[in-house]
């Protein structure tokens, strides 16, 4: 990934607190035709390892667990909070006219060894957790013992777990940081959209342009 270091985010923290709050991830896979990428929702173990350790599930019957090169790392690409810019935004538009449009945007890249884990009792506990954290807001929740058990079981049966220590991970956080002319009028705009994602940038935005932001 290209990431200028104007934009690169190294705090463990924050890099870790994008992939709980967006955990479904990209994973990409070199197999025996090329690359391949599945979509899953990752448990992150933070404490597990000095970066971090990746855990999920895929079905038995997808063969990225059988077909991936074991001797190259694989990659999860975990997407946060992004935003169509626009130049129309930008004070120095009026001024000079040489602006062009971007999208801002957060993401994570994860990379470390894919181990298999095909152990009953690890998938119960790990689907478990999975269906907590997700269920945990909900004014029902619905829990793995609310269905019968060997139905359970015949679902357990059919995945397999995947875990990835993670060994190397990257951040790379582009909100407008080379830009401190116009971040004022980019926060506001953003703001003034009134979705989710542009609240979520103008956050970002606005915090990057703080000076005593915490490194």
């Amino acid at each position: 990934m290209y990431n200028p270091s104007h934009f690169e985010e190294t705090r463990p923290a924050i890099l870790h607190d994008l992939v709980v709050t967006h955990p479904l991830g990209a994973l990409v896979t070199l197999t025996t035709t090329g690359l391949d990428a599945n979509h899953l929702p990752f448990e992150l173990a933070a404490t597990a390892g000095p970066l971090g350790t990746l855990r999920g599930h895929v079905a038995r019957a997808n063969r990225v667990w059988q077909d991936f090169s074991r001797d190259i790392d694989v990659l999860v690409i975990f997407q946060g909070p992004s935003a169509y810019i626009t130049p129309s935004w930008y004070e120095t538009k009026k001024e000079t006219g040489k602006v062009v449009p971007t999208y801002n945007y957060c993401t994570v890249h994860a990379h470390g060894p894919l181990r298999v884990i095909d152990d009953r009792e690890w998938l119960r506990g790990m689907v478990t957790r999975l269906t907590q954290r997700f269920e945990s807001t909900r004014s029902a929740p619905w829990a793995v013992a609310d269905a019968p058990p060997d139905f359970i079981d015949q679902q357990l049966a059919a995945i397999v777990g995947i875990e990835i220590p993670i060994a190397r991970i990257v951040g790379k956080w582009k909100v407008s940081q080379n830009r401190p002319a116009d971040r004022a009028k980019v926060e506001a705009s953003l703001r003034a959209q009134g979705t989710a994602d542009s609240a979520a940038m103008a956050e970002l935005v606005c915090g990057f342009g703080q000076p005593n932001r915490p490194q």
